[in-house]
Order: structure tokens, then sequence, then C-alpha cells
């Protein structure tokens, strides 16, 4: 397989993972696609001693986050799949300084929230309470996205409003003025991604694009022998892998 076939694979699974989470541009962006190509001194994922500044008890707790979402069932789950290794890669490779410190303290705001919910810290929960926590976070993060995107729709539109003024006659331009008493959205459309977000996303892609998610959740032929523009599904099927 050449370079450009893993990058296009991992082009379409980027797209993919957006697609499943609303169309919304995943954080670390085209980063994500070039992680792996990066020269230097990059972390790896199968490091005993952990990857960047996560440690091995850390990949430990992102693998059962992933897992959580992803359990095992007839198919292996993101535990399986090594997904908290590629999280963490991920997060050391592609996301800037701000976004991977987001990451590290939505790590610890998991810990606390579950110690709230439950009395115990997300490692020592049962997999029932570790399920209602991150279903309660991905309610929060759903809404944030809304209300970013509810933001920067408004955003856009004043600024369309602007541009029209500008070209207003100066009357219109003086009854126009003052109109606007609508207070500021709450969360702006620069408001930073919920960090549980960030933990979905990389979730997602690190199982999709895994061998055991491309082999095993989804069927996978590494070098299709022709072009098909209409293959009829079965209902229950799983989907395609990307060429990756």
């Amino acid at each position: 397989m050449t370079a450009r076939d893993e990058m296009i694979g991992r082009r379409e699974a980027i797209q993919r993972v957006s697609a499943l989470l609303g169309g919304i541009t995943l954080v670390g962006g085209s980063a994500l696609i070039t992680a792996c190509e990066k020269e230097g001194a990059s972390a790896r994922a199968d490091s005993a001693a952990g990857v960047g500044e996560f440690t091995t008890a850390d990949i430990a707790f992102l693998d059962e986050v992933a897992d959580t979402m992803l359990p095992e069932t007839k198919t292996p789950g993101a535990k399986a799949a090594k997904v908290g290794a590629f999280m963490a890669l991920m997060v050391t490779d592609t996301y800037q300084p701000a976004d991977r410190k987001r990451f590290r303290d939505g790590m610890r705001r998991v810990d606390e929230e579950s110690r709230k919910d439950s009395g115990a810290g997300f490692m020592q929960a049962t997999p029932q309470q570790r399920l209602a926590l991150l279903q309660r976070l991905d309610r929060e993060q759903k809404a944030q996205a809304d209300a970013r995107e509810s933001a920067s729709s408004a955003k856009k539109g004043k600024e369309a409003d602007a541009k029209a003024d500008a070209r207003l006659p100066d009357q219109r331009k003086e009854n126009a003025e003052g109109t606007d008493a609508n207070p500021a959205p709450a969360i702006t459309a620069d408001a930073p991604t919920h960090y549980f977000r960030m933990m979905k996303e990389l979730s997602l892609l690190g199982y999709f694009t895994s061998e055991v998610g491309s082999t095993k959740a989804q069927r996978y032929i590494e070098s299709p022998g022709r072009f098909d523009p209409c293959v009829p599904y079965v209902k229950g099927e799983t989907s395609w892998a990307p060429h990756a």
C-alpha cells in the first residue's frame, strides 16, 4: 500500500467520523491525516513508558473510556483495538497546546464527575455507572456543540447585516441603530470544544481505522478487483471499511 493510499484512507475515515458526529470538523483538523507521517521524535503508541505526557495509567484510563462507548459485542471492542494508545498519540502529535491541556483536564473531569455520581473513580466504577456518566457527558457536549453552531450562524448573520448597513443611506442607518436588543449567547461561536467531544471523536476514529475495527466491525477488501457503484445492501450488514 502506498503512502498516498494511506492518506486517502485516513481522510475518508475522518470524513465518516465527522458525519457520525453531525458534520462538525474534528479537533486537530488536517493534522490528523498526516500525524503518522511526521518526522522527528514522534511519540509511539506501543511505547512501554506511555505516549508523550500520557502514562500507561492514562492510556489504560482512555482505553476504558473508549471501551465504554464501543464495548465488545459480537465483535471486539475499543480496548482490543488499543484505542487508548491511539488517542494519546493523536493528542500528542496533532493537538495544539490549548487543546492538549483541555483534553487532559477533561480526563480529570471525567474522574471527578464519576466520584460525584457514584462515589467511585471512573476506573473503579461499574460498567453501568460508567455508561450512565458518559451518556450524560455526551448530552452536555451535544448541547454545547448545538449552541456553538447557533452562535456561529448568528455571528454570520450579524456580519452580513453589518455589510448591508454599510451600504444603507444615512437615514436608514439611523433608523436601524439600536434595534438589536437580543443578549449575547451564553456560548459563543469561538467557544472551545467540549472535552468529551474530543474523546468521542478520537475513540471513533481510532476504532474504525484500526485492524480490529476495519476487519471485524466492518467489511474490508484491501485491493478491490473492480468498481461497483451500486452494491445491494441487506439490512444488518456491516458497512465497508475505507481503503487504509
